[in-house]
């Protein structure tokens, strides 16, 4: 009997070995689904999340482009309208635009732009009209439209140097001091028969104020003198010299029709 058990017992080890063996085989495909699965997925849904969450890219539009800044420091290169990735904490893209804008200086609130004027996608500021002091001492006021755009190509630099508020330091102050320095040579009694070469002088002076920055950082599209206002009291004044000067033709065409008549 303990014989027999004995051939028993070592005829069934082997058996119970590759039980055991095919058991483990069996469950290797498995482990490893358990395992590989769930790793990819989460690797996955990580970088879902941390697109999501940290957003580490920027859209920049078409009219506009992307200043990268790393640690404080600008990107040379603007970035082209499209789809760009940036490193967060280190690093952040800041949009600009660069479409065409337009500033005006009037006192007139309710005074319409016209047509040409409407849609502008760039952006439009409106300042009160631009107080002068005419040769004599004479307080006139200067309503303008000035239409302008950042250069693309410098707009990292440009931002750099002037900050958020270059339109002010750029735009506003070049006008500001051509427009005294022009019209302040005239008295004003002289602006109106002279608006067009006034016009034409501030046009031209402040685009080479604004190109004889380094870097050219705005391209000026135009300067428009919308308007003189006189003081009222000067206004009256040229309008008494008009109305006299209309009064001596009329007069002097009445003498003559009489004269023609006589012979």
């Amino acid at each position: 009997m303990p014989a027999d058990m004995n051939d028993y017992f070592k005829k069934k080890k082997p058996t119970g070995n590759n039980n055991q063996g095919g058991g483990n085989n069996m469950t290797n495909p498995f482990n490893s689904m358990q395992n590989g699965m769930p790793t990819w997925i989460i690797i996955i849904g990580a970088i879902i999340f941390a697109l999501i969450v940290f957003k580490p890219y920027a859209i920049i539009n078409s009219g506009e482009v992307g200043i990268k800044v790393t640690t404080g420091k600008f990107q040379k290169e603007p970035l082209m309208p499209g789809l760009h990735f940036f490193i967060p904490v280190l690093q952040k893209i800041v949009p600009v635009n660069t479409r065409i804008r337009l500033i005006t200086y009037s006192n007139d609130v309710s005074s319409e732009l016209g047509e040409k004027y409407k849609g502008f996608e760039g952006g439009l500021r409106r300042n009160g009209a631009i107080p002068v002091l005419d040769k004599r001492g004479l307080t006139v006021n200067i309503d303008l439209a000035v239409q302008y755009r950042l250069r693309s190509e410098s707009a990292p630099a440009t931002i750099a140097k002037w900050g958020s508020s270059w339109e002010e330091k750029i735009i506003n102050s070049k006008v500001r001091e051509v427009v005294r320095d022009v019209v302040g040579q005239y008295t004003a009694e002289q602006l109106p028969e002279m608006r067009n070469d006034i016009a034409s002088a501030v046009q031209t002076k402040v685009r080479e104020k604004i190109d004889a920055l380094p870097n050219k950082p705005v391209i000026l599209s135009s300067v428009e003198l919308r308007n003189i206002v006189l003081p009222p009291k000067i206004k009256e004044k040229i309008e008494e010299v008009q109305a006299a000067k209309q009064d001596v033709t009329i007069a002097e065409q009445e003498k003559e029709k009489a004269k023609q008549q006589a012979q």
